[in-house]
């Protein structure tokens, strides 16, 4: 009877992946029953569950699970050759389950309806219009620079703790007044990950862990990458999976946050993101705009640099290439190169807004 249960667990894996890309044909139905239907009670009802927590329960998941998945191989190896369908069957059954609550519990939002086509935006934009919203970007950057620190050659040093910061960070949504759905964020469940040293190697700054709800943040990287960091990863708890609309998202919230640090760091993030853009286009006109931004500016952005270059290594493209992979999987065609396209939702939504 066990094995019968476990050969319709493995099979089940089939139809639930047709199901799936089916279902991702049709963004208007998620966007309506799963991402604002089922999803903000899914996320909710993990973020009492687990906020609470001091430390990431998820990180003990993952630990628990590949421990046991090495003991579990290396107990059934000989198992492969004399029982080899049943030993497949074990293997799929374990996939079938673990494919299924990824989606019911995250990975649904992956095929929502796009983020610009809910806030009626353009998907392309002139480089004119990058221009425009890059130079009103540099005038808010070094006013709030200078409102800070009141020496334009001096670098920003948020004052507070990188515990505190995950504590405040999520009021940022509170105060983000636009035509979103469900930005509502309460109980918060956000966290330094237990497996920083290995995910700062890996180039990644936090994620968000589908199987608990958790958002990490990794607790290695400079204070002035944690409040935009911790507001992306509860972008995507909030069920924004893409990496271009969670870095949307989460730079708006720190923008419209009621303290001067955050705002600091979202608008130098969006920035940030836009000069990279203008640099691919046109570099002579980048290094224009570069002169009219603040020294102190553009030392924080050094400061990033400079803590990613500490960490390269040989592996990092491999982990980054893999999680390419993921993402085109799920909907994001251009990979890693997802995260860039924030660009055009910035231009398109300071165009027709208020910066």
């Amino acid at each position: 009877m066990l094995k019968n249960k476990k050969t319709i667990i493995a099979l089940s894996i089939i139809p639930q992946y047709i199901l799936v890309k089916w279902l991702s044909n049709y963004p208007e139905f998620i966007e309506r029953y799963y991402s604002n239907g089922i999803y903000p009670y899914i996320s909710k009802g993990f973020r009492y569950m687990l906020g609470w927590i001091p430390f990431s329960f998820g990180d003990f998941v993952y630990a628990f699970s590949i421990i046991y998945i090495i003991r579990w191989f290396y107990k059934n190896r000989k198992r492969l050759r004399k029982d080899t369908k049943q030993w497949f069957i074990d293997v799929f059954a374990a996939v079938s389950i673990i494919y299924f609550a990824f989606h019911l519990f995250w990975g649904m939002n992956y095929y929502r309806l796009p983020l610009y086509k809910s806030l009626n935006l353009k998907p392309e934009y002139t480089t004119e219009q990058l221009v425009t919203i890059t130079k009103q970007l540099i005038i808010k950057s070094n006013k709030i620079h200078q409102d800070i620190i009141k020496n334009d050659t001096l670098p920003i040093v948020i004052p507070y703790s990188k515990s505190g910061i995950l504590s405040t960070a999520p009021s940022g949504y509170s105060h983000l007044k636009t035509n979103f759905s469900r930005l509502e964020y309460y109980p918060k469940s956000i966290k330094k990950s237990l497996f920083s040293l290995p995910l700062t190697y890996m180039g990644f700054s936090g994620y968000l862990n589908p199987l608990t709800n958790e958002a990490q943040v990794d607790a290695l990287i400079p204070k002035y990458l944690f409040p935009t960091t911790a507001l992306h990863e509860i972008a995507h708890q909030l069920g924004y999976a893409a990496e271009n609309e969670a870095n949307f998202i989460g730079c708006l919230a720190a923008m419209n946050h009621e303290d001067i640090y955050y705002k600091y760091s979202g608008y130098t993030f969006a920035l940030r993101f836009c000069l990279n853009e203008i640099n691919r286009r046109d570099e002579a006109l980048f290094d224009s705009l570069l002169k009219t931004v603040n020294k102190g500016v553009l030392k924080n952005f050094k400061e990033t640099r400079d803590f990613w270059e500490l960490y390269e290594n040989p592996a990092e493209p491999m982990f980054k290439k893999t999680y390419s992979s993921y993402l085109k999987a799920n909907m994001q065609d251009k990979g890693m190169e997802s995260y860039s396209y924030v660009v055009a939702l910035f231009v398109n939504y300071f165009d027709t807004k208020t910066l």
